[in-house]
């Protein structure tokens, strides 16, 4: 069993949240009924560690051994069969290589080679049918194109103006629309919410009497409330309004959206609030969403395809729903319906969200004015103790500096990602149930080509893991609850789990949840450092101490770091 599947139990006990990715990040971005899947509860934040288990990655390499000649031409065909499928569509060499021959894991373990994966044969691998890229350099667009088709068993061919649902992509555009207002002075970021609500309250709990909420945590997830995602809805289904979301009541099917945590404690990402935020904004302008975001996004940004309503039946040009094993769903009409628009309902294309992404860094870099220069770094910068800012996700200094969020519903994957400091970016699309692993590979081939040192690929190094100074790593790890949550950020939320344990048999290190028999193998990046080939950018850290005992493990993700202390009974 992977270490996702081993901590997916744990994670839903713990959260009591029903959901994830498929998440990709995960690893989420992110849709409820993903938690059908055993990976689902770790991995609803971010599909750029949302890889899936790469148990047949040997195979793989041997396949890529064959030649990069071979490779290269053969790869270079099916992307000329698969697309780009428009005139409009444009294509950058570069970038074209990378698809032809650039999509790689995350994790390369420390005896194989590098794969030179084309994006067609991970279409087929992963049974996703439709693909759309939009790639930025120096906030121009170089290349946007699609891929693949739209509806499997068809020749409608996917093109840079597909519309796909783009899930917790949403949230961002969302809380541009938001943006938007504040910067008019309509609305403030600090103020209590509970002066722009007209038609329903936050209610209070029994811990929280008289909560204060603000747009500030509602946009950077620090508000306390509950309700990671939502389901989606098959055609013919109910739809609830926004008030019978917030309240969790028939046709809902969610729980309703209330308080679990004190307000500003701590990030947990919420689906729900970013439902709070969208009734902010509709009482205060008497507007719906949709008309609302067309005024303030859409027409600015010339996003001419983007929308939060549901498509027309007979929409031309818009990608299908697809299962896991790429055969249509939703049918007769051919996908879902995503009533909670505000926080996954948005249906958009790779050009349109590529102008989006252009407009936002832009704005940063004091060389638009989408959003004035101020309004933009408050946007780009962590809310403490989130990972979030105000919307987007955020990572790495300099030019490694990015915004990122990713989107989960049921058939539908998306990614977008910008570059801060240098304009650069892409957007990612597939109409496919296991499009969030696709677009992990899409992604890491992306950042290969643009060349800033982002995402880059881990490689395992070769140990004897049956020599005895491994063998004091066993055991069983509690979290250590005074580590702040600003130092653990995602971790507060991904990787929540109160205990550990550690088992090294048998030239392995596997981690688990302690008290269970699921666990997950760790690949060693040093001595004392391991990686998870499941969920991307996880690091397990021992810690030798000066009397030579392993007494604690930290847990790595990206900027956040949890610690772990040997159970006492154990020492």
């Amino acid at each position: 069993m992977t270490l996702i599947g081993a901590m997916a139990s744990a994670a839903i006990a713990c959260h009591a949240i029903p959901l994830s990715l498929h998440r990709i990040a995960p690893l989420c971005g992110v849709h409820a009924h993903a938690c059908l899947s055993p990976i689902a509860p770790l991995m609803r934040y971010r599909m750029a560690y949302a890889s899936t288990p790469q148990a047949s990655t040997p195979l793989r390499f041997h396949r890529a051994q064959y030649g990069l000649l071979r490779a290269s031409l053969c790869a270079a065909l099916l992307l000329l069969l698969a697309g780009p499928g428009a005139a409009a569509d444009r294509e950058d060499a570069t970038i074209r290589t990378a698809l032809a021959s650039g999509l790689r894991p995350t994790v390369v373990p420390a005896d194989t080679g590098l794969p030179h994966w084309s994006l067609q044969e991970r279409m087929t691998q992963h049974h996703v049918p439709g693909v759309a890229i939009a790639v930025l350099r120096d906030g121009k667009l170089v290349h946007s194109a699609g891929y693949g088709t739209r509806e499997a068993g068809t020749q409608a061919a996917v093109n840079a103006d597909t519309l796909f649902s783009v899930g917790s992509v949403s949230k961002v555009v969302t809380a541009a629309t938001s943006l938007r207002l504040v910067a008019d002075g309509t609305l403030a970021l600090d103020r209590d919410i509970a002066t722009y609500l007209r038609s329903w309250k936050v209610p209070a709990t029994p811990s929280v009497p008289a909560p204060q909420l603000t747009l500030r945590m509602l946009m950077s997830h620090t508000a306390g409330l509950g309700v990671h995602g939502f389901a989606d809805y098959l055609p013919g289904e109910p739809l609830p309004t926004l008030l019978q979301t917030l309240d969790g009541i028939a046709p809902a099917k969610n729980k309703p959206v209330r308080l679990i945590h004190t307000p500003g404690e701590r990030g947990d990402y919420s689906g729900g609030g970013v439902m709070v935020e969208q009734l902010v904004l509709e009482d205060v302008t008497g507007q719906p969403l949709d008309t609302l975001a067309r005024r303030q996004v859409f027409e600015p940004l010339h996003m001419q395809r983007s929308r939060f309503t549901d498509p027309p039946t007979n929409t031309d040009n818009i990608a299908k729903a697809h299962d896991g094993d790429g055969k249509p769903t939703a049918l007769p009409r051919g996908w879902q319906s995503f009533p909670e628009q505000g926080a996954s309902g948005l249906w958009t294309s790779a050009n349109d969200l590529a102008a989006f992404v252009a407009a936002l860094t832009a704005s940063y870099r004091g060389q638009g004015n989408f959003l004035p220069h101020p309004i933009a770094t408050d946007m780009m910068t962590e809310v403490s103790p989130s990972w979030h800012g105000l919307g987007p996700r955020l990572d790495g200094t300099g030019q490694t500096r990015i915004f990122h969020h990713g989107g989960s519903n049921d058939s539908y994957r998306a990614w977008i990602e910008g570059y801060l400091e240098t304009g650069d970016g892409f957007v990612i699309l597939t109409n496919g149930e296991n499009g969030a692993a696709l677009a992990t590979e899409i992604r890491n081939a992306l950042s290969d080509a643009i060349g800033r040192g982002v995402n880059p690929a881990v490689r395992t190094v070769a140990l004897d893991l049956r020599e005895p100074r491994y063998a004091d790593y066993a055991g069983v790890f509690e979290q250590d609850e005074s580590v702040p949550m600003a130092q653990r950020r995602a971790l507060a939320d991904i990787f929540d789990i109160p205990a550990l344990e550690v088992k090294v048999a048998g030239g392995e290190v596997r981690v688990g949840v302690a008290g269970t028999k699921r666990d997950g193998r760790v690949l060693p990046v040093s001595p004392n450092r391991f990686v998870s080939p499941d969920i991307d950018g996880l690091e397990i850290e021992f810690h030798r101490d000066a009397f030579g005992k392993v007494e604690a493990l930290s847990v790595v993700f990206g900027e956040g770091r949890g610690y772990y202390v040997r159970r006492k009974r154990d020492i």
